[in-house]
């Protein structure tokens, strides 16, 4: 078995037509779909690039690898999917994206030389770099946002593309009036991007993906990781123009929702990303350019999974396809992701196993809840291995594709650090209170505020689209009291003893009683002889007389 792990940054769930979306087609979204399993109330861990993807490639939650927030480093140490793996001789590579930041003091604390192979794959989050690109090409005043080398850049100059980033001044720009004109600014999203199609970055990131299938020749697990349908907003034609005002939906967001807000709600509202996507002519040029890039992944989706039919690899390769995060494109008064409404955390997770024994869940839907660190967990049981569960906090989802009904959680979490945000300095006294938890139990969602705020609660059944937070009225404090008593449960889960597997902690007890170790004795009657019988017999000498004999 091989296992092909596609992940879209920042793809909503809904976006999808097998997912209900009424305009979008995704015809191989659903070919996957139509003989896989689609995870109906998947969410992820924090609905931020880097934390969720952290939590995705360790298996554990936010507060356990630490990595909470874009640009904080994974520790040296933490266990990757990658580790995994190989410990089961199944190689794990990236092609793509990880937003991983490397521990360099940690490293350096170690000696670890980041161009060994211990250190590359400590900075690469555990994968093997096939080829990483983390496919924002930013560059303002102080230097480039991300430092690193681009292949893609180098890629499009070798296609004849000038200037000293093209990313930004053809593949994410437009032109108007002979000028450049980025995709930064919104008014420019609904022109075609200033490149060929096929050398813009959905397609170069599948090219690459077919070359490494084309290389291999023992098992694999290959991250593959698109930038897109994530900003800057803006396709190459055809797919500019696809969509139109009549394919964007009204917002999902209410007046009411700014009465008695929540404090940490209200510093999001303000932000310049929120206050963009309040206005509608931003949401007019965005969204349909939104759709254009998603339409654009499932093309080249449809390349990769002819690739595999064509080379009869489909039959043991397992597909996953699923994104860190979603995107609130102006619901809830939001842009961006990083609350908690689902448009923001609850993502896509389509699931194929080609094996006989998932025959009997084909083109089926799962309600399960089911967290994103669950996929590492799926990934060692693929692999043949058993999983590591003082490690790993994700469980197995085979067992939903084999169609058991296995005992499972009763509620799912997710987290979210503030602290680098502006307002992270003055909402709060410490940056260490600047941290929000959800818990939801599939009706019942509780946003907590550490730092002395009240919560935000919100009903699904009643109100599935989260307008009404019920907190800010009398009238649901058992809720909120058996929410609350739920994260409780989960915040004393035991989730630092990583290097002590319960069969280890098994296999110590009375070690050292069978060592010799037995200072609880009064006469030796107490235990089997032969604990004691290193202690026993004749005296060669005594000393303790004062004579040697």
């Amino acid at each position: 078995m091989n296992i092909l792990f596609i992940m879209y940054d920042q793809l909503r769930f809904d976006y999808l037509s097998c997912a209900g979306h009424p305009h979008l087609h995704t015809p191989n979204f659903d070919r996957v779909a139509a003989k896989g399993v689609r995870f109906t109330n998947a969410y992820c861990q924090s609905p931020i690039c880097g934390a969720s993807r952290m939590s995705f490639y360790t298996g554990r939650y936010a507060s356990s690898h630490g990595a909470q927030w874009n640009g904080y480093p994974l520790r040296v140490g933490e266990q990757t999917m990658g580790d995994h793996l190989r410990k089961v001789g199944m190689d794990c590579w990236l092609i793509g994206k990880t937003h991983m930041k490397a521990d360099a003091e940690g490293m350096a604390r170690l000696g670890l030389e980041p161009d060994s192979l211990i250190g590359a794959r400590q900075a690469e989050c555990g994968f093997d770099a096939w080829v990483r690109d983390d496919g924002l090409w930013a560059e303002g005043p102080d230097g480039f946002y991300d430092e690193k080398r681009s292949p893609y850049n180098e890629y499009l100059k070798s296609k004849g593309y000038g200037g000293d980033n093209p990313w930004s001044q053809y593949a994410n720009a437009g032109v108007r009036d002979g000028k450049i004109a980025s995709a930064w600014m919104f008014d420019n999203c609904d022109l075609p991007a200033n490149i060929r199609e096929e050398d813009s970055e959905t397609p170069w990131l599948t090219q690459k993906t077919i070359e490494f299938m084309e290389a291999q020749t023992g098992p694999w697990c290959a991250h593959v990781s698109y930038i897109k349908p994530h900003w800057p907003y803006i396709v190459p034609a055809p797919y500019h123009d696809m969509y139109g005002a009549n394919h964007v939906p009204a917002p999902t967001r209410s007046e009411d929702e700014w009465r008695d807000i929540h404090p940490v709600f209200g510093a999001f509202l303000k932000g310049k990303v929120a206050e963009a996507f309040q206005r509608e002519e931003v949401r007019q040029k965005v969204i349909p350019a939104y759709m254009g890039l998603i339409k654009q992944c499932d093309d080249q989706l449809g390349v990769i999974l002819d690739y595999l039919d064509r080379t009869g690899k489909a039959d043991d390769t397992m597909i996953v396809l699923t994104s860190d995060h979603g995107d609130y494109l102006g619901d809830h008064w939001m842009g961006e992701k990083d609350l908690f409404h689902d448009p923001s955390v609850k993502i896509p997770m389509i699931v194929y196993d080609p094996r006989k024994e998932a025959d009997a869940t084909r083109g089926t839907t799962c309600d399960a809840l089911v967290e994103s660190l669950d996929l590492a967990a799926t990934f060692v049981e693929v692999a043949g291995g058993e999983v590591p569960g003082h490690i790993i906090e994700g469980r197995s989802l085979m067992p939903w594709l084999r169609g058991e009904r296995p005992e499972w959680r009763d509620f799912v979490v997710s987290e979210y650090d503030y602290s680098a945000r502006p307002f992270g300095e003055t909402l709060v006294s410490r940056s260490a209170d600047a941290r929000l938890f959800m818990v939801f139990d599939g009706r019942w969602k509780l946003v907590h505020a550490e730092g002395g705020f009240r919560p935000m609660l919100f009903d699904l059944e009643t109100d599935p689209d989260e307008l009404n937070d019920l907190a800010r009225d009398p009238g649901h404090e058992d809720q909120i009291a058996r929410l609350r008593g739920l994260l409780a449960e989960w915040g004393l889960r035991l989730s630092q003893r990583v290097t002590k597997s319960d069969a280890d902690i098994a296999a110590m007890r009375g070690r050292s009683l069978r060592r010799g170790i037995l200072p609880f004795l009064y006469d030796g009657s107490e235990v089997p002889a032969e604990l004691v019988e290193k202690y026993q017999g004749l005296a060669e000498a005594n000393y303790a007389s004062g004579s040697d004999e």
